[in-house]
C-alpha cells in the first residue's frame, strides 16, 4: 500500500479513539507535532490520521489517510467493513514477537517438567517423583513463518528444539527454522506426525479460518498444541474430538473463536487444556508509541512503513 502524500499529510488532523490511553496522546502529539482530536461521530470535513482499535463507519472514507492499529491483528478491523480504497493501515507489533516466543517456551518447558502435574500434587499435599523430558531433539512444527512464528522457532532452537515452518508461500530463508514447508503438502503432514509441539502463529485470513480442521488434528500423534494466532483458524469440534482421541495430547489456548469465552462455554471443560485469556503478547503503551513513531517517519519521506498491512490478503 502506498503512503500519503507528504504534503497531505502535513494538513492533516490526528484522531484518536478513547482507548488510547493520555500518555499515549501525549507522545502522538509530540510526533506528529500536532494536537489530537477525540474520535468523530461524523466525517472530518479534511484528510485526517486516526490511531484506534477500531475505525467507525463514519470514518471509513476517502478522507482517511492512514489508520494505526493500536493492536497487532488487524482482522477485525477489516472485517467490519469495506477498507478505504487508498487508506494505508500499519499495526503495532513492539517486542510481541519476544513475548509470544517466551510464552510458548515457557509452556513447552512447563510440560516437560510435568509442572502441571507437581502443581496438581501440591495442592493434594501428594509427595511422588514425576519423570521431566527433554525438550532437546525433539520436533516443533510452527505454522506461520512471520515475525512471531520466526521468534518462536528461534527460541525453540536455543533449547536444540528442532523447528519446522509452515507457509502457504515458501520464501526464502525465514528466520529460525531448521528447515520450512508448503502448508497442504505430503510434508505438512509428515511433519505433524514427527512433532512434539505444534504451534499456531497464524493470522485469520479467509484463508485461514478453521485451517486447523480434522484432518490436520488427524495427522498428529500425541502432539501439544499451542495457539497464539487466531482462534478462528482452529475449528474447535474437531480439536475437542482430537483431544478425546488422542492424537493431541494437550492444547495451550491463548486465544478462541469466542472471546471471552463464557462461563459455562464448553472450552473450559476441554480435557488437558489451558486457557490463558488473549495474554500472550499483550501489547504495552510504549510498544504504540515506538510502532507508530516508526511509521511516521517512513510516511513523511514517502516510504511505506515495514508495518503496513496488505488490506487485501489481511496481514
Amino acid at each position: 500500500m502506498k503512503p500519503p502524500h507528504p504534503d497531505t499529510l502535513a494538513r492533516a488532523r490526528l484522531l484518536t479513539s478513547p482507548s488510547v490511553g493520555p500518555a499515549v496522546v501525549h507522545e502522538l502529539e509530540r510526533i506528529t507535532g500536532r494536537p489530537a482530536g477525540p474520535a468523530y461521530a461524523e466525517e472530518p470535513d479534511g484528510p485526517f490520521v486516526f490511531v484506534g482499535d477500531t475505525l467507525p463507519e463514519a470514518l471509513r472514507t476517502a478522507r482517511l489517510l492512514w489508520f494505526h492499529s493500536v493492536n497487532a491483528g488487524t482482522d477485525a478491523l477489516l472485517a467490519a467493513g469495506p477498507w478505504p480504497e487508498e487508506a494505508l493501515l500499519t499495526r503495532t507489533v513492539g517486542r510481541m514477537d519476544e513475548r509470544i516466543a517466551q510464552y510458548t517456551l515457557a509452556w513447552v518447558l512447563a510440560e516437560c517438567q510435568s509442572v502441571p502435574e507437581h502443581t496438581a500434587q501440591h495442592a493434594r499435599s501428594e509427595w511422588r517423583r514425576l519423570p521431566s523430558e527433554l525438550a532437546a531433539g525433539q520436533t516443533a512444527v510452527v505454522h506461520g513463518t512471520g515475525r512471531i512464528g520466526s521468534a518462536i522457532a528461534g527460541l525453540l532452537r536455543a533449547c536444540s528444539v528442532r523447528t519446522v515452518g509452515v507457509s502457504r508461500t515458501l520464501r526464502a530463508g525465514p528466520v529460525g527454522f531448521d528447515r520450512t514447508v508448503r502448508a497442504g503438502s505430503r510434508e505438512e503432514t509428515s511433519a505433524l506426525a514427527d512433532a512434539r509441539w505444534v504451534v499456531s502463529a497464524l493470522p485469520l485470513t479467509g484463508a485461514t479460518e478453521r485451517f486447523f480442521d480434522a484432518s490436520r488434528f488427524g495427522a498428529m500423534r500425541g502432539a501439544t498444541f499451542v495457539n497464539v494466532g487466531r482462534g478462528a483458524t482452529v475449528d474447535m469440534a474437531a480439536l475437542e474430538t482430537a483431544l478425546h482421541n488422542g492424537s493431541v495430547s494437550r492444547a495451550v489456548l491463548d486465544v478462541l473463536p469466542d472471546e471471552p469465552a463464557a462461563p459455562g462455554d464448553r472450552v473450559w471443560r476441554l480435557p488437558r487444556t489451558v486457557i490463558t485469556s488473549h495474554s500472550a503478547g499483550i501489547t504495552a503503551e510504549e510498544d504504540v508509541v515506538a510502532d507508530f513513531e516508526a511509521c511516521w517517519d517512513a510516511v513523511t519521506v514517502g516510504r511505506t512503513p515495514p508495518l503496513a498491512v496488505d488490506t487485501r490478503r489481511g496481514y
